[in-house]
């Protein structure tokens, strides 16, 4: 869930049940060992005695206490149906019993009182751990099926970026926008769920800045006020809407930066939920354009029955076909040497192809994907119901229904251009939005 300045892992979060079993009380583990003896020592003071006789005094602590263990339990029964009857944080249906695991579960974004005054107490002392001095800032990526969350550190003296936290959680903020041009309440309810939780996760980790761009289906959506309200509040600046060229823009940064053992020009292909960004360059984007094309979008035109039939797939790859067309005549495809695929739905496509018992991102990162796997996997997909493709260990919560699509495009950009391989990318627009933030900040 997060890594410390060193880069060790700081917090990650359990599966409520063990390899038998049996129910695991903690879900949100501290792992840095630095930070584990500094919690340690304030346990060894007392202090949980003493924040529990605080908690039956103080109102507004004790109400904090009992919403962070009613919120924790039902995260826990979200993760695994009936788990939520075994307790809050630490497996305690009130009261405070283990610091560590309030301290982690408030840096992996839950609202804990707790949690909030360890983190201050830490801050009073010594440092948890050594590290140059640095900055942080936090990128949000709101897209038509999903909203991520990286949180990075830089030091002022090399302007290199580590990742402090990276995360995805599939929303489907896009349901309905290709059809209505609206977003919908419940679909927007989801999505302010998760932004809350990243916000204070960032926030929880130092970040300076919270900033959040959003693209397609907030782009076509008449009613995005309520949303800009919200994401306003809560990062506390105003919601970014990237139009479709700037937002193929920041993808080719974030994916070919630090890229040394391929043949230029790259295209990137960023295939989303209600658009797909293609990008040609060497070392900047020197062409790029944004199609109307993505897996939510497309799956809501085409595909209605489950699985699609061959009737709806032709007609998907018509759709596709058509529009790649128009891509080729706008910008130079054919001179790309070097296809980059990013996003969700390509590095979905190889973990099926590698077969990995779990989505690995950094087994994934800058892999080859052949043609022949891509079109391997995509028959593979099309053939599965919804429910199959679930019950696939590296499919996303949310992905299952739309993969098809998603697939469809990929594959057919590696057809119609002549690439015989791919280059599969977990760094994107979000690493893109991250590197525009530390640069308006002033870094190398």
């Amino acid at each position: 869930m997060a890594r410390c300045g060193p880069g060790h892992p700081l917090v990650i979060r359990n599966r409520p049940v063990d390899d038998e079993g049996h129910p695991f009380p903690t879900v949100y583990w501290l792992t840095c060992p630095d930070a584990v003896k500094a919690v340690s020592r304030l346990e060894s003071e007392g202090w949980i005695k003493r924040l529990e006789q605080q908690a039956e005094i103080d109102p507004q602590l004790g109400t904090g206490l009992r919403t962070a263990h009613e919120a924790y339990a039902r995260e826990r029964g979200r993760m695994h149906p009936g788990a939520e009857g075994w307790g809050g944080v630490a497996g305690s249906s009130h009261g405070v019993k283990c610091l560590h695991a309030h301290y982690a579960y408030h840096l992996g974004g839950g609202e804990d009182p707790i949690g909030v005054w360890v983190a201050g107490r830490l801050a009073e002392g010594e440092p948890v751990h050594y590290e140059k001095p640095s900055r942080r800032v936090a990128a949000i990526d709101l897209g038509t099926n999903s909203i991520r969350l990286l949180v990075v550190r830089w030091t002022e003296s090399d302007g290199h970026l580590q990742d402090l936290a990276r995360d995805m959680v599939i929303t489907r903020l896009g349901q309905g926008v290709d059809r209505t041009g609206r977003i919908d309440p419940e679909a927007l309810r989801r999505t302010v769920h998760v932004l809350e939780w990243y916000c204070r996760r960032a926030r929880a980790l130092g970040a300076e800045r919270v900033h959040l761009a959003a693209t397609s289906a907030v782009r076509d959506a008449a009613n995005r006020d309520e949303l800009a309200q919200a994401v306003r509040r809560l990062t506390g600046e105003p919601m970014e809407v990237l139009p479709g060229e700037q937002e193929a823009e920041l993808s080719f940064i974030g994916a070919t930066r630090g890229l040394t053992d391929a043949e230029p020009p790259y295209l990137v292909l960023d295939i989303g939920g209600g658009s797909t960004e293609f990008v040609v360059g060497t070392d900047r984007p020197d062409a790029a354009i944004s199609a109307q094309i993505g897996s939510v979008r497309l799956t809501e035109r085409h595909l209605h029955t489950d699985p699609p039939t061959y009737k709806e797939l032709d007609h998907l790859e018509l759709a596709v076909t058509g529009v790649l067309t128009q891509v080729e005549d706008r910008i130079p495809v054919f001179d790309a040497k070097t296809l980059i695929a990013v996003a969700g739905t390509s590095t979905t496509v190889q973990a099926i192809a590698l077969a990995l018992p779990e989505y690995d991102p950094d087994r994934l990162h800058r892999t080859i994907l052949k043609r022949e796997d891509a079109e391997r996997v995509f028959r593979i997909l099309a053939d599965m119901t919804t429910e199959e493709r679930r019950a696939i260990p590296v499919m996303a919560p949310g992905r299952e229904d739309v993969i098809p699509a998603g697939a469809a495009i990929l594959v057919a950009v590696m057809q119609r251009w002549g690439f015989d391989r791919a280059i599969v990318s977990e760094t994107d627009i979000l690493d893109g939005l991250a590197y525009r933030l530390v640069e308006d900040s002033g870094a190398p």
